[in-house]
């Protein structure tokens, strides 16, 4: 048989002759001899931009491994399994008893599984594949998906964000009793705060929903993630923009954030999502269901109707302040045509003395700046220090305890109704949609930062 190019699809010299050498071709199941052991698996396809270096294969147990060609000593072909990218699709089950979910796509892998046959990992995105791959949906609710974008995370943008409220719009005037949104994780917490404040006193829950880790990998929090926001988009009462991730490490329960103070904190960690300077509004999992902990959110109503407010002038920035900034970031912000910025200060809001004049010069020229805080926890206290005291003399306004991504959002979204600075200054610091709060809870900082059961687990067996 003819070799072609997706024989050896990514894979170049070196390992290339290597591969050519045993006829071991992608998707062929072998058992590799190496200096570090033996490794049995699936060759997988490489990305053309990838090391030359590494051959890749899926092992049974559902992790992949990167074989150096030097390592290599022999390679048994045991058989090949072309890819089939496709998943079987059941019929999603529609009980008229059961309440109705949209889940809304924007891009992120919403839920997928392995092809054991292949070694793949096959996205699934209709009704029909969802339940193939999650079952579990069809005992919680009426499902139906509907694909709005498909980027990743990091191009999501102002414009994502206005066609993601439009949506929702529609699908809640059409009868819809919650809304579920897949979403990358890396910039979840922007969108999450953009539709609390575009969306006004929303009817049904709104939960965005991710996945850490993909569902190849045996610990994928995919398909919980997805079983407990399509749980809380059907049968909660809190009718507000949420995330629903991972509470603790382990397969335990979803904590449900508000969108306005939610956070991602962690790269890899399945719980990576946090509650910054507040407390969850509760939690959910598949054992007891909603177990709230805030009792002041928006109540869920019978009624179709929901006014969304789309606007965002993109014309806003937000500048992390280190040692030894330079004023020429603020100037080369205001030359550029920038109308708002968001500061996050050290300590409770401060930057040095020599960006003073710069900051003078913006507010001066019509840039509206807000202050907020790196360290994330706690208020802007900008009338402790005379450094503060200055800097609000130079016009900079303090944000109180909004995260600096939920300000930069609110900011943009803030100029696009008016650039007056009064008006800009009363809508920055009314709380629409919890951004602010009267003060941030006791115990918030220490108890739902990674959930009592690795703690206790850590204590019981270090603290005897």
């Amino acid at each position: 048989m003819t070799e072609t190019n997706e024989d050896y699809k990514g894979y170049r010299e070196p390992l290339l002759s290597v591969l050519k050498h045993y006829e071991a071709k992608v998707w062929s199941e072998i058992e590799a001899e190496t200096t570090r052991g033996a490794f049995k698996g699936i060759i997988l396809p490489r990305s053309e931009t990838a090391d030359p270096n590494h051959l890749v294969i899926k092992m049974d147990n559902g992790y992949n491994v990167g074989l150096h060609y030097n390592t290599i000593e022999d390679i048994h072909i045991i058989g090949r399994r072309v890819a089939d990218y496709h998943i079987p699709e059941k019929e999603f089950p529609y009980d008229p008893i059961k309440r109705n979910v949209t889940l809304l796509g924007t891009g992120g892998t919403i839920a997928s599984r392995l092809d054991y046959r292949t070694g793949a990992v096959i996205p699934a995105f209709s009704p029909g594949e969802l339940y193939g791959a999650v079952p579990e949906l069809a005992g919680i609710c009426n499902l139906k998906t509907k694909k709005l974008y498909g980027v990743f995370s990091e191009n999501i943008g102002p414009q994502h964000w206005v066609g993601t409220a439009e949506a929702i719009k529609k699908e809640i005037e059409n009868g819809v009793d919650g809304i579920v949104i897949g979403h990358g994780t890396d910039t979840m917490h922007y969108t999450s705060a953009a539709l609390s404040f575009m969306i006004k006193n929303p009817p049904v829950p709104i939960v965005m929903v991710g996945s850490q880790r993909s569902s190849d990998r045996p610990s994928s929090d995919a398909a919980l993630n997805l079983i407990n926001s399509v749980w809380t988009a059907a049968h909660s009462d809190i009718a507000e923009v949420m995330v629903c991730m991972f509470g603790p490490t382990s397969d335990q329960y979803d904590l449900l954030h508000r969108g306005t103070r939610v956070r991602k904190m962690h790269s890899s960690y399945r719980s990576t999502f946090r509650t910054i300077g507040d407390t969850p509004i509760g939690y959910v999992s598949q054992q007891e269901g909603l177990k709230l902990i805030k009792h002041d959110y928006r109540k869920r109503r019978a009624e179709c109707k929901v006014e969304i407010d789309t606007v965002f002038d993109e014309r806003v920035s937000i500048v992390y302040y280190y040692p030894n900034m330079k004023p020429d970031i603020i100037d080369s912000l205001v030359d550029k045509g920038y109308k708002g910025i968001v500061i996050a200060g050290t300590g409770l809001g401060h930057v040095n003395k020599p960006l003073y004049p710069s900051l003078k010069r913006a507010c001066d020229s019509g840039v509206h700046i807000y202050m907020t805080v790196e360290t994330l926890w706690g208020f802007v206290q900008m009338y402790v220090y005379d450094t503060g005291r200055d800097i609000m003399d130079l016009g900079v306004i303090p944000a109180a305890n909004m995260l600096p991504e939920t300000a930069y959002v609110k900011l943009g979204w803030a100029l696009g109704h008016t650039h007056d600075k009064d008006k800009v200054r009363d809508i920055m610091l009314t709380p629409i949609a919890g951004e602010i709060t009267e003060r941030e809870p006791i115990d918030g900082y220490l108890i739902f930062q990674g959930g009592l059961p690795e703690l206790e687990d850590f204590m019981k067996l270090h603290m005897r």
